[in-house]
């Protein structure tokens, strides 16, 4: 864990090796915690809320501090960090909390244009507001993250670039598209004709 002028960056593991991220706390944000009760949603086995009660308790008091410093003012933007990375990923673990968390995530995009930064989230609403008064940065990728199992999402809603869909062992598997490491495949990362990802869940 790599700490920035107060932002706390996370080195990736696993699927996500050598692709490094901002991480928000998802125990505390309440949209997270709303999601995690639905059964009706695949949040209601949220991995980021397990593993933060688990293998990752150690990240908690950092990611906690991310989510206080990014929602509650916009930061001043020499104060921003530097990101050397050429992909960098917006919330592995956590999602958007409110408008101003958005604003200042918009802002380390802009203060790094050489970075191409992908954030998946389900929060629509945040999103659709912030647009209407900020430029959508060209080198942010914008993933709607599906909430719904077996229900691939075709039809990108407003101001996003793809959508991220999990499904079960019994869906089609010629149109699984997410099934390697994502530094070595980087569909989610570039700006390209794939608007639909499609994993297996987990």
């Amino acid at each position: 864990m790599v700490n920035y002028t107060g932002i706390n960056i996370s080195q990736g593991s696993g699927k996500l090796q050598n692709i490094r991220s901002i991480n928000t706390n998802t125990l505390t944000n309440e949209f997270c915690i709303k999601q995690n009760k639905n059964k009706n949603s695949i949040c209601n086995s949220c991995y980021s809320v397990n593993m933060l009660k688990t293998m990752r308790k150690n990240c908690v008091p950092s990611w906690e501090h991310n989510s206080n410093l990014l929602s509650k003012v916009i930061i001043q933007n020499e104060l921003l960090p530097t990101i050397l990375d050429a992909f960098f990923r917006f919330s592995s673990h956590g999602e958007l909390i409110n408008n101003i968390h958005l604003i200042n995530l918009i802002n380390i995009t802009n203060k790094n244009p050489h970075c191409t930064f992908t954030l998946w989230t389900k929060r629509k609403d945040i999103i659709n507001k912030v647009f209407l008064i900020k430029n959508k940065p060209k080198n942010l990728i914008l993933i709607f993250s599906n909430s719904q199992l077996n229900k691939p999402i075709e039809i990108l809603p407003k101001y996003f670039d793809k959508t991220f869909n999990n499904v079960t062992k019994e869906y089609n598997k010629k149109k699984i598209n997410c099934f390697s490491k994502c530094k070595e495949c980087l569909i989610c990362y570039k700006h390209n004709n794939i608007n639909q990802i499609i994993e297996y869940v987990k």
